[in-house]
């Protein structure tokens, strides 16, 4: 028995690199040493800082996610070139809630049986990403792994690591009583929560506006790097939360220096998207479909406290990304992250906390 009959089809991994090497060659830079495909990533950090006077103190920032069970839902509807841009999303948005602009990225993907067509589309995405956000895609891994993973399942995983001067890390440090939350639209529901929209939407060919709903489900996690770094050249930015895992509640008070602030969401300040209807009324058990399940849930969402409670817990809500700034800055970040394509409202603002409030809470 050789490798091949065991499970492991290395000309279909050869073949798989050769199409990785392509996609990754547009998001090169000077700074890479030796181009891909050795044992390692090189990046030359000189010739990276050495064309940006400002970096005086450069500050290395890191962060890794994975794209979690969405994975099930690309398999079902084999769409596979929007999972690798919600991977670099997860990463290169935790880190740049820190001011990080990203060097490069690195993804990690693993399967039972290897489709060299398949997981080409998925490095697509990842390229992609990488490409929106000025990261270099550096190199990564593929591990075929039969009997462990079933045959036609990818899971992947990514590492992102940035930099930004010390002088203008964003730590939350400087938050204030009175300060405005300024809330940037999500592209859809990104990649959380997706365990229990699994169990509440169990058909995914549903229509929803005249697609199924699986493919609205689908729609990558946002990159907000180039608004934000934008952003940052034009005023000070004392706090960012990426509203992932956990929602509001948990996501919004970790840019909080203690436990003496806490946040106050406006009702009403956004427009909540169509999806999240639609996600209510399956979490509240109801069994219509379509128009007028998404109107059932809009209801849910006007008149049950818990059932709304369950949803700000878990999922977005259509606000992707979160800013604390002074509030004489609130409308003059509104305008320009408007100006770029990323709508975004003013949600509420910092208060003081006895310290014993929960440390989030809706007018």
């Amino acid at each position: 028995m050789d490798y091949n009959q065991a499970g492991v089809h290395l000309e279909e991994a050869y073949r798989a690199v050769a199409q990785y090497r392509e996609l990754a060659a547009p998001t090169l830079h000077p700074a890479v040493l030796g181009g891909i495909g050795g044992f390692a990533g090189l990046f030359s950090l000189k010739d990276w800082v050495s064309g940006d006077k400002a970096l005086e103190e450069p500050v290395l920032v890191s962060g890794t996610d994975g794209v979690g069970t969405k994975l099930e839902l690309a398999f079902q509807m084999q769409k596979y070139d929007t999972v690798g841009i919600d991977c670099v999303a997860m990463c290169v948005n935790d880190i740049l809630c820190h001011g990080a602009r990203p060097l490069f990225f690195l993804d990690y993907l693993a399967c039972g049986k290897l489709d060299a067509q398949v997981a080409a589309k998925i490095v697509q995405g990842v390229a992609l990403g990488c490409r929106e956000t000025g990261a270099v895609l550096l190199g990564g891994e593929t591990a075929e792994m039969p009997g462990f993973y079933p045959e036609g399942t990818y899971d992947i995983a990514g590492f992102a690591l940035g930099i930004v001067d010390r002088k203008r890390l964003v730590t939350g440090s400087t938050i204030q009583e009175g300060d405005a939350l300024i809330g940037i639209a999500a592209s859809g529901v990104h990649s959380n929560g997706f365990s229990l929209i699994r169990k509440v939407l169990p058909d995914w060919g549903e229509d929803f506006g005249g697609m199924p709903i699986g493919f609205a489900l689908l729609e990558p996690t946002r990159l907000y790097v180039k608004p934000i770094l934008g952003l940052m050249e034009r005023l000070e930015i004392r706090g960012m939360a990426h509203i992932t895992g956990g929602g509001f509640y948990e996501n919004i008070p970790r840019i909080f220096p203690g436990p003496w602030l806490k946040a106050r969401i406006q009702e009403g300040t956004w427009p909540i998207p169509r999806i999240f209807a639609r996600i209510a009324y399956g979490v509240a058990g109801g069994s219509l479909k379509g128009a007028e399940a998404e109107a059932a849930g809009a209801g849910l969402l006007k008149s049950k406290q818990n059932l709304k409670r369950i949803l700000f817990t878990t999922f977005n809500m259509g606000i992707g990304f979160v800013l604390a700034v002074a509030p004489e800055d609130s409308l003059r970040a509104i305008e320009y992250l408007d100006s770029q394509g990323y709508p975004a409202w003013n949600i509420g603002r910092v208060l003081a906390s006895s310290g014993q409030d929960e440390a989030l809470c809706f007018a």
